[in-house]
């Protein structure tokens, strides 16, 4: 007997000997299954019977419901021409087996606005299509059973506020009265989502199928992709076990075996996602059958999900210990029930006894085991692959395919047909990820981490444990045995901070927290000696670029790329967007002229792979010009503080003084026995100091000159959030985080960057020449927290909504605390109400300047100043008052 069975003493007499058959049995799914599929839809009759097209604008590969959104959605913006390819029968993947629940309650904006939209498409198909889709809105309950679980539940409901999204906070009593098998006893809190709704999911895409078959979309069941052929970086045709399609564009919603896919071309294409075992279980009707209206629950602490299912329930969770399946790949056509295994279900069984006792005497109709896939960071893939032109991949849905296929759909066929969609997918951009993130042990490493994180309480500031270590500085072991305690971005490893000899490294490690966290003194003794001394920060994350040409192509692809003038003398840096035809920045970058035909271009580590794309995309095809990157080749060093010029002129017996080194300059130097470095006069915070890009070879020798020399002026390591809070308090905005692709130079005060007094093209120009006629209307601005204690308050970390007069104004995009002004300083934008007729309306400084403002930090709003530029006054003005203050002690005394 499993120990399932041993572990559930109080379970009825009826529901034991199922559980035993189901043993002795070894009972498997082989027919519909969960649902009662409709029939395959195809354009005419049998589709084995319909001839396979020789050509067609796009070819979609995967007829589960988000191959059928994307088909949709590209057909309602007027594609023709689409072919809709699925290897076994439509929707007998995946979405055959998905549990059908389709809730707001994402960890990030993007994917809730995706599932709201989702929602609205759902309820609306049937009267478009007269399918029944089993569209029922529900509503659903996020339990909480502790107070850490209910400020992230509060945070979540500030955010779907902003969105315009209905939902409350509410008491354990209420739980009660919404759902009447949910034991409270433990709970301080729950959220309420009254919009949530339960959906048959066939049902649902055999809807979409239905529409986009009347829109023309010619979709062929049985029908397997073997590779999509490619020349000069484009796709041209997709070959199936049929015949060739030849086409311009292939979208890859193959699910779990996208990975396979894309390796199986002769230009490979990575799509990093892993599959694992999904267990729920259904019952049979409750002796009181449940109404199908009753609310969803998620009871993220017990990792389980429970919903309504035709009088019974239907739950499953996510386990500690999943099972990842198909690591060495697998073709099967039909996905049918894989083994169940009740001895893994058992935990999440007693989670659901525990949170519904009553179901104690329910009868369990059947456990269901179907595969997931799952992707390194939990988000899902989407967008044009960097390798390959006209290669797009909508997959790695991580067990919220249902909640995202109608509006991933819809941004994807965006993208297709307008070059982007029309909200910041960069979250979900498959370009975030590159080849490195393709190794299945990293991937099945990494999805048994990700599938338990799902409904893990993710605190500010977490990180991945697997796959780690991936990507070094060669200073790594040096650092790590001074106390350096790591992050990862892109793979690669960097300091957040230094833990200085005597404190409990353990506490600091596993310290979790929505408030003041345990590390606050040690960034904050960072940022001291950043300011007063010298500091170390090793960032060889950054992406380095060069682009030489042998004329001045070089210099011209440049100049059409970004919106700053690259026409400085050698030696010059300039700081410059690469924008979008929108006047969005595609990429923040620092750019050098190391030499008249030569440029060394140093942007955020994670766009690597974005940046690289978007340069080869607009880059001609002239033998002359060549783009390599050479981020592996250099160590960089930030040294950053006053006494920073004063060890490097020891080292290099170079004058390292503003009059000898001017701002934003690169010389290349010697640096102790080596030579070659390139010292740049600059530091990513505000604050004096250098950047040392340093070939690898040299970096140790380097970093123990600085080190040795630096001892004399209190040099000591620093990290990443040290950074943070320097680059925030100097109003610095970063790449990801504060820009994205539909934030102009004109929103965040940039003004000065663009080269609007030259006669120079470039990509963007004429919608800032727009913008800057009919006004901005929203600005970048700083905020600090006033009436907020630091000690007992909880923390603003970002995405936090933004009051003015009371009134929603926006949100925060980074926010850390300024050991300068002894309080926390926000950044995010904010705008003016719409104008009368609902259309945005220009923003002023008076807006700014006039306003109260307040920041929702979980549901509490606390008073905060606003500016739009930098707050050197209050600098100067806390600066005055602690001179007062000591002037008058010095009089009492």
């Amino acid at each position: 007997m499993s120990s399932c069975v041993r572990s559930s003493r109080a379970l009825s007499p009826v529901m034991l000997p199922r559980l035993r058959l189901l043993h002795q049995t070894g009972y498997r799914l082989v027919g519909r299954g969960l649902w009662t599929s409709p029939r395959c839809l195809t354009v005419s009759g049998d589709s084995q019977l319909l001839p396979l097209p020789s050509q067609a604008r796009v070819v979609i590969c995967g007829g589960g419901i988000v191959g059928t959104s994307v088909a949709y959605h590209l057909a309602r913006l007027g594609w023709t021409d689409i072919v809709l390819l699925e290897q076994g029968r439509l929707g007998a993947g995946t979405t055959r087996l998905c549990a059908g629940i389709v809730s707001v309650a994402k960890p990030i904006s993007i994917e809730c606005q995706m599932a709201n939209y989702s929602s609205s498409l759902y309820q609306q198909l049937q009267e478009e299509t007269g399918v029944k889709t089993g569209y029922v809105k529900t509503g659903s309950l996020c339990l909480a059973q502790n107070q850490d679980r209910f400020i992230s539940l509060k945070r979540l409901a500030s955010r779907l506020k902003v969105m315009g999204i209905n939902c409350n906070i509410i008491k354990p009593k209420e739980v009660a009265k919404l759902h009447p098998l949910v034991n409270i006893h433990d709970l301080v809190g729950a959220l309420h989502l009254p919009e949530d709704a339960v959906v048959s999911p066939p049902d649902v895409n055999h809807a979409l199928a239905v529409a986009s078959a009347g829109q023309g979309v010619q979709i062929l069941e049985r029908t397997s992709v073997q590779q999509v052929l490619v020349e000069k970086g484009c796709v041209t045709a997709v070959e199936t076990d049929r015949g060739s399609i030849k086409c311009e564009y292939f979208v890859s919603c193959a699910g779990q075996w996208a990975y396979e896919l894309g390796q199986a071309s002769e230009t490979k294409v990575s799509v990093p996602l892993h599959g694992c075992e999904h267990f729920y279980l259904l019952t049979k009707p409750l002796q009181e059958p449940l109404p199908p209206n009753t609310p969803v629950v998620i009871d993220m602490d017990g990792r389980i999900y429970a919903r309504p299912w035709q009088g019974g329930l239907l739950s499953g969770g996510f386990e500690k210990n999943p099972k990842p399946i198909f690591t060495e790949g697998r073709n099967q056509l039909e996905i049918q029930n894989m083994q169940e295994d009740w001895d893994h279900f058992e935990p999440m069984l007693s989670a659901l006894l525990r949170r519904m006792p009553s179901l104690e005497s329910a009868e369990i109709h059947q456990l269901v085991n179907c595969p997931e896939s799952f992707t390194p960071d939990m988000r899902c893939l989407m967008g044009e692959t960097p390798g390959v032109s006209g290669y797009y991949v909508l997959a790695g849905m991580n067990s919220s395919g249902l909640a995202f296929a109608g509006g991933a759909g819809k941004y994807l066929a965006e993208w297709m047909t307008y070059g982007y969609p029309t909200a910041n997918v960069w979250p979900l951009d498959i370009k975030r990820f590159g080849n490195l993130q393709s190794s299945r042990t990293f991937l099945r490493h990494r999805v048994m981490e990700v599938m338990p994180l799902l409904y893990e309480l993710k605190v500010p500031r977490w990180d991945f444990q697997t796959g780690r270590q991936l990507r070094t500085s060669p200073l790594y072991d040096r650092l790590d045995t001074q106390g350096a305690r790591w992050m990862e971005k892109h793979g690669f490893e960097r300091p957040k901070y230094f833990v200085p000899p005597g404190k409990d490294l353990l506490s600091l490690d596993q310290s979790k927290t929505f408030y003041k966290p345990d590390w606050f003194d040690i960034v904050g003794a960072e940022v001291k000696c950043c300011k007063e001394a010298v500091c170390v920060i090793d960032m060889s994350s950054f992406t380095k670029f060069e682009l030489t040409s042998t004329g001045d192509q070089a210099l011209e692809l440049l100049q059409h790329l970004c919106a700053n003038d690259l026409d400085v003398p050698v030696g010059h840096i300039v700081h410059t967007g690469m924008l979008n035809e929108r006047g969005g920045y595609e990429n923040d970058c620092s750019v050098v002229r190391l030499s008249k035909n030569s440029f060394f271009i140093i942007s955020p580590t994670d766009q690597q792979v974005h940046c690289w794309s978007w340069i080869k995309k607009h880059m001609p095809n002239d033998p002359h010009l060549h783009l390599e990157d050479v981020s592996w080749k250099y160590t960089a060093l930030n040294l950053i503080g006053p006494r920073a010029m004063d060890v490097l002129a020891e080292l290099s017996y170079v004058s390292m003084t503003p009059d000898h080194f001017p701002s934003m300059f690169c010389k290349e130097m010697s640096v102790g026995y080596a030579n070659g470095i390139r010292v740049m006069s600059m530091t990513h915070t505000g604050e004096p100091g250098f950047m040392l890009y340093i070939p690898i070879e040299y970096a140790l020798h380097v970093y123990n000159e600085v080190m040795s020399v630096g001892q004399k002026y209190g040099i000591r390591n620093a990290g990443y959030y040290a950074l943070r809070s320097l680059r925030i308090e100097k109003f610095f905005a970063f790449w990801g985080q504060d820009l994205d692709a539909f934030t102009t130079p004109l929103e965040c005060g940039r003004e000065f960057r663009v080269k609007f007094d030259k006669d120079t093209d470039f990509i963007g120009r004429e919608a800032l020449l727009q913008q800057r006629q009919d006004g901005v209307t929203r600005r970048f601005v700083m905020l600090v927290l006033e009436d907020h204690d630091t000690e007992l308050d909880l923390w603003p970390w970002w995405g936090e909504p933004v009051y003015r007069n009371g009134q929603l104004a926006g949100t925060t995009t980074s926010s850390a605390y300024s050991y300068t002004l002894e309080r926390h300083v926000c950044l995010g934008f904010v705008s003016p109400p719409l104008g009368p007729e609902g259309l945005p309306t220009p923003i002023t400084p008076d807006f700014i300047n006039r306003g109260d403002y307040e920041v929702d930090i979980a549901g509490q709003r606390y008073p905060a100043k606003a500016k739009l530029y930098p707050f050197s006054s209050l600098f100067t003005q806390q600066k005055r008052r602690k001179d007062d203050m000591e002037l008058s002690n010095l009089q009492g005394k």
